[in-house]
């Protein structure tokens, strides 16, 4: 009893709130991650953090840290910031792609919607012509179709069905099935073949097939106009996207003559998703981001994949569709869902370990041989961007993350 009261008053003095269960072996490892995480804070590397880490039936560490928002626009430091909460919600940028997009075609499949080699051009006319044809939506899923990985679809089109129709007018960059080619643009698409499949839009599909019969009720797309206060601030404008579009030797080459389009947002984002293409060219709904969620909605999700598609003794998904989209395809990866371990930042960890992170700053990482699941969410963008023009790289911190946990699990 008395490790455990030291125990708590350690993790009271490294300034988080977490989980007061916490079994007195474990008091080492979480005080450790908490000092790894409040370290960052205070080198201003990002403002706030939310964690949870699940080993089975039980929550190993639970903890927020920080500041909701700590700079407004113009780096100017707020007076008085938000402490973070776990109830905040989180912008989670690409994790759209695997808690909203791949949970909507794995539903479609269950209902025998749609099978995993169709050609797109079934659901998507404009694609029924030339090597774009040969797409399918395991093509999609696989980031392997040959589309781009990112243009400014924003500089072409005002909505999304703009945005669709230049899509489909865009040529491949790659051929279909040559390699993996990261692309927000087959997500898009998987979106746009879910509202065409279902009749929906997919915020309203994911809402009702998938949000709403799992009773989450903090995750959704556009949260600013449905009453929530308590959400994660993040960038300030789009600089990042920005230099991307302007200045070439940022990487990105992008074709398009930077000053033909000037809609750029000038204050700091609250509600509204980082993503340009999201934002400005899909009003905030769209296949590859656009989510907002939190840590306890997140990890209803990912409880979801570990007990094989079952929610207590309900079964959501086939057992079936769940080991067909964690299972390691030809490129090393699942379907929606990524198992390259330094992508991860998981080296070390056992073959089957899957998970995805998000451009402003969250991830999430699932090891199935040990029941075992991290969520770790922050919102570095609003602490602006490092040198170079980059938001401060969470790779090492996850890894090291990642590395208290398995060593003191295993």
């Amino acid at each position: 009893m008395r490790k455990l009261f030291l125990g708590l008053l350690l993790t009271i003095f490294v300034g988080c709130t977490s989980n007061p269960d916490v079994e007195p072996k474990k008091v080492g490892k979480i005080a450790a991650i908490d000092s790894l995480i409040q370290k960052e804070i205070k080198e201003d590397h990002i403002p706030g953090a939310v964690i949870q880490i699940r080993k089975g039936d039980s929550i190993l560490h639970r903890a927020a840290y920080g500041y909701a928002q700590k700079y407004d626009y113009g780096m100017q430091k707020v007076d008085n910031p938000e402490p973070m909460t776990t109830e905040y919600l989180f912008d989670v940028a690409s994790l759209t792609k695997v808690m909203g997009t791949t949970f909507g075609i794995m539903k479609l499949l269950d209902e025998d919607a749609l099978s995993l080699d169709d050609p797109i051009r079934n659901y998507l006319p404009e694609f029924e012509k030339g090597e774009k044809s040969q797409i399918t939506i395991r093509h999609l899923l696989t980031h392997s179709s040959g589309l781009a990985q990112w243009v400014p679809t924003y500089y072409h089109a005002e909505d999304k069905e703009e945005r669709y129709r230049y899509i489909a007018n865009l040529p491949l960059k790659w051929e279909v099935g040559e390699g993996r080619h990261y692309s927000d643009l087959g997500f898009m698409l998987l979106g746009d073949i879910i509202e065409n499949i279902s009749g929906q839009k997919l915020d309203y599909f994911l809402e009702d097939n998938l949000y709403q019969p799992l009773n989450l009720r903090n995750t959704m797309f556009n949260p600013m106009g449905k009453g929530y206060k308590k959400i994660a601030a993040t960038s300030h404008g789009n600089p990042f996207e920005k230099q991307m579009v302007y200045d070439d030797e940022f990487g990105y080459n992008v074709d398009v003559d930077p000053k033909s389009w000037d809609s750029w947002r000038e204050y700091t984002l609250w509600g509204e998703v980082n993503d340009g293409n999201a934002w400005y060219a899909n009003g905030g709904v769209a296949g590859h981001a656009g989510l907002f969620s939190t840590v306890d909605d997140l990890q209803v999700l990912v409880d979801l994949l570990m007990n094989k598609g079952y929610k207590e003794r309900e079964q959501f998904i086939s057992e079936s569709i769940v080991d067909t989209f964690l299972t390691k395809d030809q490129y090393g990866n699942g379907l929606g869902w990524a198992m390259g371990k330094s992508f991860i930042a998981a080296e070390g960890s056992p073959d089957g370990t899957f998970g995805h992170t998000g451009f402003t700053g969250t991830n999430i990482l699932i090891v199935p041989q040990d029941s075992l699941s991290i969520i770790f969410l922050t919102n570095r963008q609003n602490v602006g961007r490092q040198e170079g023009g980059s938001y401060f790289d969470l790779g090492p911190l996850r890894q090291a993350v990642f590395n208290h946990v398995w060593k003191n699990e295993n």
